[in-house]
């Protein structure tokens, strides 16, 4: 008998997995809107911080930033946000969401959430709240400084 866990009961790879199947789920729920993980990941920050710097989003979205700036383009290009200078520091970019952006971002989260709520579905809701404190944990650890 080996003296390591099989595979399927490592956490990493159970966190990947799990990732990857909600990650399919959501995108077909949003592909109808035109929408894909990414996309809506950043449209629902920029809705949520009312003005967000592209720098920030790339930061709170784990990407490189310049994955964040053709995201920002495809979603400008749709119309959904808009840059502008900031006026605390013009050399960073705002992005800021249109009415239609805010509008497709209602749609897209109850699309999301109703996605969500299959794979959560028999699932006490203090053991939901313990994971969701969990992953918060790992994926936005203490900020640094």
């Amino acid at each position: 008998m080996s003296p390591h866990p099989p595979l399927t009961d490592d956490l990493g790879f159970l966190l990947s997995r799990a990732s990857g199947v909600v990650a399919r789920s959501a995108s077909k729920a949003l592909a109808p809107l035109g929408l894909r993980v990414r996309s809506y990941s950043v449209l629902a920050l920029v809705v949520e911080h009312r003005g967000i710097a592209q720098r920030r989003l790339a930061a709170l979205v784990g990407l490189d930033p310049s994955q964040i700036v053709a995201l920002v383009d495809e979603l400008q290009d749709r119309g959904l946000v808009v840059r502008a200078a900031d006026p605390q520091d013009r050399r960073n970019k705002l992005v800021t969401a249109t009415e239609d952006g805010v509008r497709l971002h209602g749609e897209a989260r109850d699309r999301v959430a109703e996605r969500s709520d299959r794979h959560f579905a028999g699932f006490p809701a203090e053991r939901t709240r313990e994971l969701r404190e969990a992953l918060q944990h790992i994926a936005f650890p203490a900020e640094e400084g």
